[in-house]
C-alpha cells in the first residue's frame, strides 16, 4: 500500500531555497512523489510513498525545530497517485495576496472536528448562535462534495474569494461562521482576512475536511473531498475515488 500525507506549517523561513533543496534531496532518496511548496511563511506538502520512506522523511523533517510539531494527515491507496516529485519555492505556500491574512502574525481561532459535529447536530454553537459553514474552496472542488447547507462561492481561484464573499457579509453578521477547506491552509488565511476586515465571528475548522473525516467521519457532509492528485477525491473513510493505475505507468490507448 501507498501512504499519502498532507501537511502544512506556518513558520518564518529566512532561507526557503535551502530548505527546499534539502527536502528535495530527502524525498528523492525515499523515492517519494508529490508536491512540496516552500515560502518565507512556511511549508506545504503532499507526498506519497512506501510507509518506511514516508516515516523517514517525516522523522528528518521533525528534527528541524521549526517543524517539530507539524500536523500530518495520512491515508492509504493501492497505487501511487503522483506522477513525479515537484519541489518549488513560492511567495506564499497558498496564494492569497492579502497582507492582512498572515498566520505568522497571529493564528486564526479554531473549532475541533468533534465540536463542530456536535454544533451541527444541535443546530447552533455553544453560545446559541446559528452556524454558517463557509467553503473556501473553488467550484470544481465543491462539485465533489461539501458540508450540508454550506455557503459556497462561484470562484475558480482562492484569490477571488474576498470579492465573491462581499455580497454575503451582511447576512453573516449574526452567525458563527466556520471556514473550511481541504486541509486547513486556505480556511485559516480566509478566517484571518475576514477578521481583519471586520468580521469577529469567524473560526476555522481545525485540520479542514480531511481532519474532520479522520476524527469524525462523514456526519453532516455530503459527497467526497476533492484532492489534487490521481485519487481525484476521498470519501469520509478516506478511500480514493480512483485507485487503480499508477499515473507514471503508460496505458495502452
Amino acid at each position: 500500500m501507498i501512504v499519502n500525507i498532507a501537511a502544512y506549517h506556518f513558520t518564518p523561513l529566512d532561507a526557503p531555497r535551502v530548505l527546499a533543496d534539502r527536502l528535495r534531496e530527502r524525498a528523492e532518496a525515499g523515492r517519494l512523489r508529490g508536491t512540496v511548496l516552500v515560502a518565507e511563511e512556511g511549508l506545504n506538502l503532499f507526498l506519497a510513498g512506501k510507509q518506511d520512506d514516508i516515516e523517514g522523511f517525516l522523522a528528518d523533517l521533525r528534527r528541524d525545530a521549526r517543524f517539530a510539531d507539524i500536523v500530518v494527515k495520512s491515508s492509504l491507496s493501492r497505487s501511487q497517485p503522483f506522477a513525479r516529485l515537484k519541489v518549488k519555492v513560492k511567495r506564499e505556500i497558498i496564494a492569497f495576496r492579502r497582507g492582512d491574512a498572515s498566520p505568522l502574525a497571529r493564528r486564526a481561532p479554531t473549532v475541533a472536528p468533534a465540536d463542530l459535529a456536535r454544533w451541527l447536530s444541535q443546530g447552533h454553537d455553544d453560545t446559541g448562535r446559528r452556524l454558517v459553514l463557509f467553503d473556501t474552496r473553488n467550484r470544481e472542488e465543491v462539485g465533489y462534495g461539501s458540508f450540508t447547507g454550506a455557503l459556497t462561492l462561484p470562484i475558480d481561484n482562492f484569490t477571488d474569494l474576498p470579492e465573491a464573499l462581499s455580497p454575503h457579509r451582511e447576512a453573516l453578521a449574526d452567525a458563527t461562521v466556520v471556514s473550511f477547506c481541504t486541509g486547513g491552509i486556505r480556511c485559516e488565511k480566509a478566517a484571518l482576512w475576514m477578521q481583519a476586515s471586520g468580521m469577529d465571528n469567524v473560526v476555522q475548522l481545525d485540520g479542514g475536511i480531511l481532519g474532520y473525516f479522520e476524527q469524525v467521519g462523514g456526519a453532516h457532509y455530503e459527497g467526497r473531498c476533492f484532492v489534487f492528485d490521481g485519487r481525484v477525491a476521498l470519501d469520509p473513510a478516506l478511500q480514493p475515488l480512483v485507485d487503480a493505475v499508477d499515473p507514471a505507468t503508460p496505458v495502452a490507448a
